[in-house]
């Protein structure tokens, strides 16, 4: 595969009353077309910020981000940002949040495009509901459906399901799966769940604390779908929390029992 986004020796960092705080310290690696890339790392050091740099949201202080040959330098429709705070319009229906930005299309079809999308994120039947009658596992369709409607090239998700609980960020996890295979894409997640990356990603990158380097990569070698509690998907595991320096006891300690066993044993 091609390289779809190259990243070449980016830095930032930000002035306030404080001094200089140093973000992203010469980040270098490359993604390519169709491939999902996950980044992990420790809380505070800077994911977000590499997102928004290469999502064109942030520019770098020295260093460039390349997409499809060419410098890139702010947000374009090439490139879909799902974040956390979520995107869709709360006085809008479903089908009118789908429909908003679809300007490349004959009004005509944008109903139809909308309800389209709607099905395949498994809304149909809520077109015409307004975000506050939806669940959360809902929303969260709904905001996924808005960023590909516009039929993005990449989508940059920052810790999309963050908010939600074990086994809804499971079910949305395998729906995000199930979509891809369906509508390739090329990926870049940020996530402070490891588990999470080696269920969905073909790459996982891990930040080094701030100022944020590449410390590590790894191969995802497993096809989908994957069972996380397999012998060769927890020695991966153990070798990012190692890279994250991570004690597996500790680890172990934080994750929910019920929900956690529904969230490490995945198909």
């Amino acid at each position: 595969m091609r390289t779809k986004i190259e990243i070449r020796g980016i830095a930032k960092g930000f002035t306030s009353d404080k001094g200089r705080l140093e973000v992203i310290e010469s980040v270098s690696f490359s993604v390519r077309e169709g491939e999902f890339v996950a980044i992990v790392g420790p809380s505070g050091c800077g994911k977000s910020t590499l997102l928004n740099l290469v999502a064109g949201f942030l520019r770098p202080d020295a260093g460039a981000v390349v997409i499809d040959g060419a410098l890139h330098s702010k947000p374009d429709s090439r490139g879909i940002l799902i974040s956390q705070q979520g995107s869709v319009f709360p006085w809008l229906t479903v089908r009118e949040n789908l429909m908003f930005g679809l300007n490349g299309h004959a009004p005509a079809d944008h109903a139809d495009i909308a309800d389209h999308y709607a099905d395949i994120v498994g809304l149909k039947g809520f077109e015409e509901s307004y975000p506050h009658e939806l669940s959360g596992g809902m929303l969260k369709r709904a905001e996924l459906a808005r960023a590909l409607v516009v039929k993005p090239e990449t989508l940059y998700m920052d810790e999309p399901f963050s908010a939600l609980d074990a086994l809804m960020r499971l079910r949305m996890r395998n729906e995000l799966l199930r979509i891809l295979a369906k509508e390739r894409h090329t990926v870049m997640l940020i996530t402070h769940d490891v588990e999470e990356a080696i269920h969905l990603a073909d790459r996982v990158l891990v930040l080094s604390s701030r100022p944020a380097r590449i410390r590590a990569s790894f191969d995802v070698p497993f096809a989908h779908p994957r069972r996380l509690a397999s012998a060769a998907a927890q020695e991966l595991r153990t070798a990012i929390l190692r890279e994250l320096g991570l004690d597996e006891a500790a680890e172990d300690e934080r994750r929910p029992d019920a929900s956690g066993q529904a969230d490490t044993d995945s198909t």
